[in-house]
């Protein structure tokens, strides 16, 4: 279900999802924040952020745990994202990885499963597992992770390529280099762009230009920082908290309507790019 006072991205397979989400990265790590981790993630899906996105390489599979334990009695209410590991992508391992991260969740589907990033196994072994997965109900849509456009344009060109639907990327004003042409290539084909670190893992939030932004809306540089991302066309961002508190701050984000001045003054401070710039991965 989707809270219709949230900014939202159609994919390519006609699914709607929030442009805000849950991230899950380091969560599953400490058994003693266990539940408090868990709390926020329902909280989280009280608030209408019910994109959830996860991975096998969190914790070890323990965010899918977290995540498992905090969709419990409500699967039907959220939309799971999970990634698998590259040296697992092999046709026959992609489908064993995704079996383990099925049970760990306690579910019967992924709504989104994607390659977390290039590895030694042939893509087109991937994408045969992930269309095999889809086929069998096990995954509803899948997609990659920290592709840049070389990549894309390789995934494309193979058969059943263009199934793709999402690219999960390091995306926020500090690393804007996506923008150049990623995105935009993107955006043109239906493919929804993640933004995983939306706010730099906090560091955002110290910058001048968002307190002074900020200010003038009484809210947060961070709720700034996520609100720029949701300005964008086909962007879901992901920030990651394990306090309900900052993933209800993290909420409010979407009432924020930026002003083109304010955009004028976001790129003074954070120059978008003018180059052709590596895929920024952390």
């Amino acid at each position: 279900m989707i809270d219709d006072t949230l900014p939202t991205v159609t994919l390519s397979n006609g699914v709607t999802v929030p442009a805000l989400g849950l991230g899950t990265w380091q969560m599953g790590e400490d058994a003693r924040a266990a539940q408090r981790e868990v709390e926020a993630l329902r909280h989280g899906i009280d608030l209408g952020l019910t994109l959830i996105d996860t991975a096998e390489m969190y914790g070890q599979g323990g965010a899918e745990e977290i995540v498992g334990e905090a969709i419990s009695g409500r699967r039907d209410d959220v939309f799971l994202v999970s990634k698998v590991y590259p040296w697992n992508a092999s046709r026959e391992g992609t489908i064993a990885a995704c079996e383990r991260s099925l049970k760990r969740m306690k579910t019967d589907r992924i709504d989104l499963y994607l390659l977390h990033w290039r590895g030694e196994h042939p893509l087109a072994e991937t994408v045969d597992a992930f269309e095999t997965l889809r086929r069998q109900g096990k995954i509803g849509a899948w997609g990659v992770s920290n592709f840049d456009l070389g990549d894309m344009q390789e995934l494309l060109a193979l058969p059943d390529g263009g199934n793709c639907v999402a690219n999960q990327v390091l995306y926020n004003l500090s690393r804007r280099g996506v923008e150049y042409d990623l995105l935009p290539w993107c955006q043109e084909r239906g493919i929804a762009v993640m933004a995983y670190s939306p706010i730099e893992q906090g560091s955002l939030a110290r910058n001048e230009a968002l307190i002074h932004i900020a200010k003038a809306y009484q809210a947060t540089p961070a709720q700034v920082a996520l609100a720029f991302l949701m300005e964008r066309e086909g962007v879901v961002a992901i920030p990651k908290s394990s306090h309900a508190a900052r993933v209800a701050e993290n909420r409010e984000a979407a009432a924020l309507d930026l002003t083109d001045e304010d955009l004028d003054a976001l790129d003074a401070a954070f120059p978008p790019p003018s180059r052709p710039m590596p895929l920024e991965m952390i």
